[in-house]
């Protein structure tokens, strides 16, 4: 039998049905048809697999999101057994160096609801009329704490807060009727009281949290309060402590039936650590009383420790103001005052520190080998020498310590031209070092006091000035008014007042600050450390001796108290916007300096005129706790006096 007849056979025996009409099929035709069928059928199970596969992987994942991603059933079931009540801490307190409590807290109530809680049947009139609200008022509160961009952290099943700051009264209204109102609880916390009117520019405020507060830091939610301005602000995270958590259970009704197994599951509350401030208090007050009526401030500085013992900013506002349930409206109102109460210009202010700069010219002029105590310039009036710039009548020709305490201009500007036109050398490379001297004495950069909001004034460089001449060839002359402190040059009456302290140790500072100790913690080593500008101890012993020659018989006479020898130095700074302003540094007893100051008022006119007295009060009411009989004049004339009206600034 051929192979052809024998496939036809096989064919019609496997395949019974089919024609016999067909092409004839051979073996290895079938074996193909074979494998063609078992790839298919291996096929489809991979495919049939993945399929199966997928499935299990999209109910894993469903399963992953309700049960572990997304919150709001594990939220739900939570709020249906058990409240989580959160536990405020005790925000730390305040003292100032002498032990004297400055800040501290008082109990407030806040108003909380688990929305999904509340009854339909709610009683509004009954609840507004407990709450001492209209029923507009809070349909409005109620609108806004669901608005997501005023409360992100808004969810029916968690306690939201309705209303901040109830009244005692209020509260106890409340409690009676509490039963009525299920979803509503008060949740208790704390709100700072302040023992004295004063220093709400160095204390700050709190206030409730926005929502980029919450987003920057984990440890806030919707309705919180964190620091506003001053210590509370900048040692936001030693004061504010660490929350606690309550676990309570409920019935079916939502009535709260006691603490979870006992409180085993509970969190306390870790209070805040408590601050010891450098401010001394009393003469912080008195500082304030000095500027009533003035534009300005004091700075006053213990050069051995950096520690700021006042930091007066005037005009200013009592810190009370900007607590409980009117905060937003006086906030509001303090923001449009035409004197910009909330500006605090003992470190944000940037003025022309006038005469008080010419000490680190001075000090600059000996480094660099321009001139010695004994070099004498001429003064005619003033500086003459292409142009002028007016002096007043003193001896002359002029050295250095008497130039200090006659503030001679004419000196400090023809020293300054004899080292920007320095032979050899171009000016714009001599201004760099100039200005390097400058920096390291602390002005044109933040010195870093612990507070926030710290301006770094103006110190220009060489490139400034190149840019202001659009690249043609300038010399001292061109710029002479920076070396009597005018001009582009701005600083703060914090950076004056450092500079004072700097002369007072005879070459060194610690970087000021507000804060002397943290109860359990440590001080920024920022706030310990001396620093040093490069120039030789024994040029600042020469300025001291010109500052103190000022008190004996200069500008600054006013300032010769019996029993204490105090160095000075004066400033009038010229405004071109009105009167100029009164200026004055100085430190006292001049061989162990424990206080410098520096006074800034504005529109005040010469600095002997405001700067001095008011600088010398503060140094005797620190030293000797009281003024004496021999000036008690001269505290009422500053007490009594202001200068507002010369600042053309009107209240509306």
């Amino acid at each position: 039998m051929s192979r052809a007849t024998t496939a036809r056979l096989y064919t019609s025996r496997r395949y019974p049905h089919a024609s016999n009409d067909l092409y004839p099929i051979s073996l290895p035709t079938i074996n193909n048809c074979r494998q063609l069928k078992d790839y298919s059928l291996n096929k489809r199970k991979y495919v049939i697999g993945g399929f199966i596969c997928l499935l299990v992987l999209l109910y894993i994942g469903r399963l992953f999101s309700l049960q572990v991603a997304d919150d709001r059933y594990k939220q739900n079931a939570m709020s249906n057994a058990f409240l989580r009540r959160v536990i405020y801490p005790a925000r730390g307190l305040m003292y100032d160096r002498n032990g004297r409590l400055l800040v501290f807290n008082q109990p407030a109530y806040d108003v909380m609801l688990i929305p999904k809680d509340v009854g339909k049947n709610l009683d509004t009139l009954a609840l507004c009329d407990a709450l001492g609200i209209t029923i507009e008022e809070f349909h409005q509160k109620w609108a806004d704490m669901k608005n997501p961009q005023r409360n992100p952290g808004y969810s029916s099943y968690t306690p939201q807060k309705l209303i901040s700051h109830l009244s005692q009264e209020d509260y106890g209204r409340l409690q009676e009727k509490l039963y009525m109102f299920p979803g509503f609880f008060v949740q208790k916390r704390t709100i700072r009281q302040y023992s004295s009117p004063a220093a709400a520019n160095i204390l700050g405020n709190i206030r409730e949290v926005s929502a980029r507060d919450v987003e920057k830091d984990d440890y806030y939610r919707a309705g919180d309060y964190t620091g506003d301005l001053g210590v509370e602000k900048s040692y936001e995270t030693v004061l504010r402590g660490k929350k606690g958590v309550e676990i309570l259970m409920k019935d079916a009704h939502g009535r709260i039936q006691g603490r979870y197994e006992n409180g085993i599951h509970d969190e306390a509350p870790v209070s805040g650590q408590n601050l010891t401030l450098a401010i001394d208090m009393e003469l912080q007050e008195y500082g304030e009383r000095l500027m009533a009526g003035k534009i300005g401030a004091i700075v006053a500085i213990e050069p051995k420790s950096g520690e700021v013992l006042c930091l007066v900013t005037s005009p200013n506002y009592d810190p009370a103001l900007l607590v409980g349930k009117d905060r937003g409206k006086n906030y509001a109102e303090l923001v449009r005052d035409p004197y910009k109460p909330l500006y605090d210009r003992s470190i944000q202010g940037a003025y022309p520190p006038g005469s008080t700069f010419k000490p680190t010219q001075g000090l600059i002029l000996l480094q660099e080998g321009i001139v010695t105590t004994s070099t004498q310039y001429p003064c005619y009036r003033g500086y003459v020498n292409g142009l002028r710039v007016g002096c007043h009548a003193h001896g002359s020709p002029i050295s250095l310590i008497p130039a200090l305490g006659t503030s001679c201009n004419a000196y400090f500007c023809w020293g300054f031209k004899n080292f920007i036109d320095k032979r050899g050398t171009k000016a714009s490379r001599q201004f760099e070092k100039w200005k390097n001297y400058i920096v390291e004495m602390g002005y044109g950069y933040r010195l870093g006091i612990d507070l926030p909001s710290e301006s770094r004034g103006f110190i220009p460089n060489s490139e400034f000035y190149s840019n202001s001449f659009r690249g043609a060839n300038w010399s001292a002359n061109s710029i002479i008014s920076v070396s009597i402190g005018q001009g582009e040059v701005l600083a703060t009456p914090l950076q004056i007042a450092n500079l004072c302290a700097t002369i007072a140790n005879r070459g060194y500072f610690i970087t000021p600050h507000v804060v002397k100790d943290i109860k359990g913690g440590t001080l920024d080593s920022l706030y310990t450390r001396k620093r040093r500008p490069d120039i030789k101890q024994e040029y600042y012993m020469d300025v001291a001796q010109g500052m103190r020659a000022a008190v004996l018989g200069g500008t600054c006479r006013l300032a010769n108290l019996p029993g204490i020898e105090v160095a000075g130095k004066t400033g009038t700074a010229q405004n071109p916007q009105g009167r100029d302003h009164s200026a004055f540094m100085g430190f006292a007893p001049y061989d162990d300096p424990k206080i410098a100051v520096a006074v800034y008022v504005e529109n005040a006119g010469f600095g002997a005129t405001y700067g001095v007295p008011i600088g010398s009060l503060i140094i005797e009411k620190y030293l000797n706790r009281e003024i004496s009989p021999a000036r008690m004049y001269l505290e009422d004339r500053m007490l009594n006096s202001n200068t507002i009206v010369s600042s053309g600034v009107k209240k509306h």
